[in-house]
């Protein structure tokens, strides 16, 4: 899992300064909003903004974790991976990847992402056009 390689979804930016705390490394809470990046972009690969428009069915973030390898600072340039690592009935899990171009692998982390329907309120089944898109990105 520690080649940026290995995930189909990639997204790429620059440290902001802005980003930095008091120890002069980029904050822990901005390793959570790359994963976020990530995360919304493999949404939009799938196309889950257009199936919760059709169903009012999406996935809805349960749990998070983030290791962290290496402090990053200003300037660098990051690529943040995201891919799916397993599908379940109701939730699958999702792996990120931090890039550092100074660095190297910088962390990785994971989320889990519930399958939420908005119309009654409680989680549901992961829908078989999100599956099939999922194992489609994933050429699996």
């Amino acid at each position: 899992m520690n080649n940026i390689n290995d995930f189909p979804v990639q997204v790429r930016f620059p440290v902001a300064w802005g980003e930095m705390d008091i120890f002069c490394h980029v904050n822990n809470v901005s390793y959570y909003r790359y994963f976020e990046n990530a995360r919304i972009k493999y949404f939009d690969e799938i196309g889950i903004f257009e199936i919760k428009t059709k169903t009012g069915i999406a996935p809805v973030l349960a749990e998070t974790k983030c290791k962290y390898l290496q402090s990053l600072t200003y300037p660098d340039n990051l690529t943040v991976g995201a891919k799916v690592r397993s599908i379940g009935q109701t939730s699958f899990i999702m792996d990120y990847l931090i890039f550092s171009e100074k660095l190297g692998v910088a962390a990785t982390g994971e989320g889990v992402l519930v399958m939420y329907d908005f119309n009654t309120s409680q989680k549901t089944k992961v829908p078989a056009e999100i599956k099939n898109a999922i194992k489609k990105l994933e050429k699996r």
